[in-house]
């Protein structure tokens, strides 16, 4: 027999490493992005200074 409010525990644990991939997933995508050779950025018409809203966007959606 579970252990009241275990159930809630395992939920904010599961809430608390969906975002830390989720964090990690825009780290890297930031940093590609941002590290891109500069004629491969314009050939994809991507900037690096553009590289934490692409990775954001990518992550996390687009904001409403």
């Amino acid at each position: 027999m579970p252990l009241k409010g275990t159930t809630k525990m395992i939920s904010v644990f599961d809430m608390l490493a969906k975002s830390a991939r989720n964090y990690a997933r825009y780290r890297a995508t930031r940093d590609e992005i941002a590290n891109l050779p500069d004629d491969i950025a314009r050939d994809i018409g991507v900037f690096p200074a553009d590289a934490e809203r692409i990775a954001r966007e990518a992550v996390y959606g687009k904001a409403a």
